[in-house]
């Protein structure tokens, strides 16, 4: 069986839509291994059509071709990119070299698309450029050698995979006499190893070189003529497995090419990085608000501790400060004890609260107290002015009710003195009563809660008030149940139980949760309103990318010549918005640490809080968007790269 065999060819172009000119016509040949065919004729009789057909680049002809009795047309084209990549070997007239890429680079590129790790690709690049002389060249640039050394490099990356069939467009055409001779030499040395040589040329003397010419003119063969036998064919050797371009490769190749447009590509990371900055910064200040104030509201209080009410259809409707002092219904003992039962409930603590309807008497003074509360656990002895925390028959009074009831000097010399207290009631028969009981003043209380300084508070444990009541044959009934968890990460949960028992969270813990969620969408928004720049950024990013298309059209067409599928081509210029993103949220990321620094130590100074709350959750969410605006501005760009004609890449100049 032949190596290739092309049967019946004919290739044709329409020319402005209208007229057909065929370049080709039944062109029939067949090939071997160890032959080193020179397909001779004057320029554009279609020698070069006809090598791009052999070569799997052109794919729109008549006609059959065929690869071990396998036809290439009728191949997928996955299957298509594979013959380029294993079986087949292109050595350019212009030599096609990468030129961003080292010598070394530009022959161990055709082998990053094949299973082999980078130790054995650097091996085997440098026992080919070993072989082609190039030995002492291999870590300089394209641009550093001269013609022949060019053409060389070429073809040690032809052979990279070790192909069945090298095919030479022109290989000496833009080289002296000398080198010429020393490349066609090359080549012969090749076939002997048992490859197919292929070229292309319009030299007589080039085409003396190999053992067989092919003579074309105006698209047919004119002649075909044996100068010597072929050589011997080497022994079969399994084709080494192709695969798709590796994600690291991919990422290497658009690093190399970000570092030739440096300047450019770092001013576009620092112009994505400034609507990066804004998300991340104000992120950061929303949650550090946030946090302030539940910690402000939350220092006197005990993670562990629910507040529960049952509201009335008319506080249900209030908002704000008349909510807070709108009548709540009373707790009776079956509630008490359901709250009891939910499962990690610890303990329950009775709460009730008179507005204004409390006042208090020493001597000849007297005070109201517009707020009158029996104590809880969120009151710490760490807030008390002075004294201690009330026991049974004890009052606690703030700074306020000591002031109304002795003067603004000597008001601490209450404690330890017998106060009166007096509620105004209404009994059991529906009729006005006054409640009055001694107690005697244990401390001063300093801490008043948010939005209360300076009103006059007092608190009684709840015992003390259940007898008061009970001495005047009344019921005492909580208005408020303050259970506890085992622990803190049980608090939700039994809130969620609670709610599903139709109770309510109290007015204060459902106006903090208000006030949060609040924050929290401003913070959104303001997020939201600086990420606007974000599309800007990607539009940066997706014209970079476009250009960067065109800039590298060329070295497309080299990467799909050597077997480089759609789908690498377009890997590639994903992981380089991959990386402009990346780039872009690091520098956002380190920006944002500097001014969170900076601005916090002038919160602290100013107002003894550090308000922006940079966490690594915040940078990581930075980076995350940044790279996702990038991908999804490369996506247009890697897409059009992925489907330009190779042929057409090839020629772009």
């Amino acid at each position: 069986m032949n190596l290739l065999e092309v049967k019946h060819i004919n290739k044709s172009y329409i020319i402005d839509g209208k007229e057909k000119t065929t370049i080709l016509h039944d062109i029939n040949l067949s090939f071997n291994k160890g032959e080193f065919v020179s397909i001779l004729g004057e320029s554009g009789c279609g020698k070069s059509t006809l090598m791009n057909i052999i070569g799997g680049m052109d794919s729109n002809f008549e006609g059959e071709v065929f690869i071990e009795g396998k036809n290439i047309k009728k191949m997928k084209e996955i299957e298509i990119d594979d013959y380029r990549k294993s079986r087949v070997g292109f050595i350019f007239q212009s030599f096609n070299l990468i030129p961003h890429l080292s010598v070394l680079e530009n022959v161990t590129i055709a082998m990053q698309m094949a299973s082999k790790s980078e130790k054995e690709r650097n091996e085997r690049a440098k026992k080919l450029l070993l072989e082609v002389g190039l030995k002492d060249h291999m870590m300089k640039k394209p641009n550093q050698l001269s013609g022949g050394q060019k053409q060389r490099v070429a073809i040690a990356r032809a052979l990279s995979n070790d192909p069945d069939i090298i095919l030479a467009d022109e290989p000496t055409g833009s080289l002296d006499k000398e080198t010429s001779e020393q490349v066609l030499k090359l080549l012969d040395r090749i076939a002997k190893k048992g490859k197919l040589i292929i070229q292309v040329t319009h030299s007589q003397k080039a085409a003396d070189s190999g053992s067989r010419i092919v003579k074309i003119d105006d698209g047919r063969i004119v002649d075909d003529i044996n100068l010597k036998d072929s050589y011997q064919s080497a022994k079969k050797i399994d084709k080494t497995k192709a695969r798709n371009l590796s994600l690291v490769a991919s990422f290497k190749l658009a690093l190399k090419n970000m570092k030739l447009n440096a300047k450019r590509n770092i001013l576009v990371a620092l112009g994505g990085s400034i609507g990066i900055i804004s998300v991340i910064i104000m992120l950061a200040l929303g949650s550090g608000v946030t946090d302030f104030i539940n910690d402000e509201i939350n220092s006197s209080m005990n993670p562990l501790m629910i507040e529960i009410t049952k509201q009335s259809s008319e506080a249900e409707r209030e908002t704000g400060p008349r909510a807070m002092m709108s009548e709540l219904e009373s707790f009776n003992e079956e509630d008490i004890e359901k709250i009891q039962s939910i499962e990690n409930v610890n303990k329950v603590e009775k709460v009730i609260t008179f507005n204004m309807k409390t006042s208090a008497g020493y001597e000849d003074k007297r005070s109201d107290i517009i707020l009158f509360s029996t104590i809880t656990d969120s009151i710490k002895k760490e807030n008390l002015e002075v004294g201690e925390l009330p026991e049974e028959n004890e009052l606690l009074l703030t700074p306020s009710v000591a002031k109304n009831l002795t003067g603004e000097e000597d008001y601490q010399s209450l404690i330890g003195k017998e106060l009166s207290v007096y509620v105004n009631e209404i009994n059991n028969e529906n009729k006005p009563v006054i409640i009055e009981k001694k107690l005697m003043v244990s401390g001063i209380y300093s801490a008043e809660g948010i939005g209360m300084q300076g009103m006059t508070t007092a608190y009684v444990q709840y015992e003390t008030l259940e007898n008061a009541y009970v001495e005047n044959n009344m019921t005492l009934s909580p208005t408020q149940i303050n259970a506890f968890a085992n622990e803190q990460d049980q608090v939700d949960e039994i809130k969620k139980k609670l709610k599903d028992l139709g109770y309510a969270n109290s007015k204060t813990a459902a106006m903090l949760e208000q006030v949060t969620s609040y924050l929290d969408l401003a913070t959104v928004l303001l997020a939201g309103i600086s990420g606007i720049s974000l599309i800007v950024s990607g539009i940066m990013i997706l014209v970079v990318l476009y250009i960067s298309v065109v800039e590298r059209t060329k070295e497309i067409g080299i990467l799909r010549a050597i077997g480089a599928r759609k789908k690498d081509i377009k890997r590639i210029f994903f992981s380089e918005s991959a990386l402009l993103g990346l780039f872009s949220g690091l520098i956002a990321v380190f920006i944002a640490i500097i001014i969170s620094v900076v601005g916090n130590s002038i919160l602290s100074k100013s107002f003894g809080a550090e308000l922006i709350d940079l966490t690594g959750l915040t940078m990581f969410f930075g980076v995350a968007v940044s790279m996702t605006v990038s991908i999804i501005a490369g996506l247009m760009p890697s897409s059009k790269a992925a489907k330009l004609d190779p042929m057409e890449s090839l020629r772009y100049e």
